[in-house]
């Protein structure tokens, strides 16, 4: 250093220096907080456009803006892998009945649907909403009734760069046929088309434990493992607030139907003694934790009337687990109801 440059580096500078030099040693240090902050807002901010395209799918069906909107949000490779009345579809299949129209406006040509919760993590956006119209024209071969009906359906749909590449849809179609008083068609062929017994879905265990591999980071994540617990072979009943309240059981409508019929006594948990629950997915926002399973059980005692008839059931349910100060408070649970009475040979059981 010259001696100029001695001169010139008062004693001014040396703090200013020092002062900066201090400043930039704590923007590194605050560099990864700073990045955690910046990637949970980057991440918070997908969810939100990730949500926004799939209520823009939802909102769109039924009116004349549809067909674009769909060219829009909806992937070219786009698999339904699941549709919301998939038995009473099955069930109609080359039977010759009428088309319902796109997304079911030919029988319900006034449908509006009421979305009641949306939720998002990672790639999948979870709505929970409600079919509502009037019964006016051919349903899967159900002649118009003129009935209102108000039934709950269930979407879980994946994007990817803002698409949606696959949708997963679940109806109440045990709870449909009873609103409008109606059996399920008979076929030309007599046959009753069931879905098939599916071994799919990981062990409770298995899913805990992978989860309790790395401590839980948010709330969230300490939710998401509290929900699966409750399908390992070690469920705590601790995880549950004193005054926990289950608002919807699986099976609303055998349950309904059990009552209704002196029976309630004869519930699921008793008939499948061999029940053991598989899960599909997780997906934990909030307050809220969606967990998708499947129900597999052998029916060997009796189930709401119904004798034992050894048949296995395999079917899809949805829980809804609501969470407050750190304790499971409210749960809701949404089953495929029509599968399982297929699958034990009684279509018809709910509808007098």
């Amino acid at each position: 250093m010259s001696d100029h440059d001695k001169r010139s580096f008062s004693p001014k500078r040396r703090d200013f220096l020092k002062a900066a030099g201090s400043a930039g040693a704590g923007l590194v240090l605050a560099g990864p907080a700073t990045q955690r902050a910046a990637a949970q807002d980057a991440a918070a901010a997908q969810l939100d456009r990730n949500k926004a395209v799939a209520l823009r799918f939802k909102k769109a069906q039924g009116t004349k803006e549809m067909p674009q909107v769909e060219k829009e949000v909806l992937a070219p490779n786009y698999k339904r892998l699941r549709g919301g009345m998939l038995h009473l579809a099955n069930n109609a299949r080359d039977q010759g009945h009428p088309s319902t129209g796109p997304y079911l406006r030919g029988a319900f040509p006034d449908r509006v649907d009421v979305v009641e919760q949306v939720i998002a993590e990672g790639d999948k956006v979870g709505l929970l909403f409600r079919l509502t119209g009037t019964h006016s024209g051919n349903l899967f071969g159900i002649a118009p009734t003129g009935k209102k009906v108000d039934v709950y359906e269930i979407a879980i749909l994946k994007l990817s760069q803002e698409k949606i590449v696959e949708g997963w849809f679940m109806a109440d179609e045990a709870g449909l046929l009873k609103q409008l008083g109606a059996k399920l068609p008979p076929r030309k062929d007599d046959k009753v088309i069931a879905p098939e017994i599916a071994d799919v879905g990981e062990d409770g265990d298995v899913v805990l434990k992978r989860l309790m591999e790395k401590p839980p980071a948010t709330q969230a994540d300490r939710n998401r493992i509290v929900v699966a617990r409750s399908k390992s072979s070690t469920p705590a009943k601790g995880d549950r607030a004193a005054d926990f309240k289950q608002r919807r059981p699986g099976f609303q409508n055998m349950r309904v139907y059990g009552d209704a019929n002196g029976v309630g006594h004869e519930r699921l948990v008793g008939a499948l003694p061999d029940r053991r629950d598989t899960i599909h997915d997780l997906i934990a926002e909030g307050d809220k934790v969606w967990m998708q399973f499947q129900v597999r059980g052998t029916q060997t005692a009796r189930l709401y009337g119904l004798a034992p008839t050894g048949r296995r059931i395999s079917v899809p349910e949805v829980g809804v687990a609501t969470f407050a100060g750190g304790k499971w408070q409210e749960g809701w649970y949404f089953a495929d109801e029509l599968g399982a009475l297929l699958q034990l040979g009684v279509p018809n059981l709910l509808v007098s």
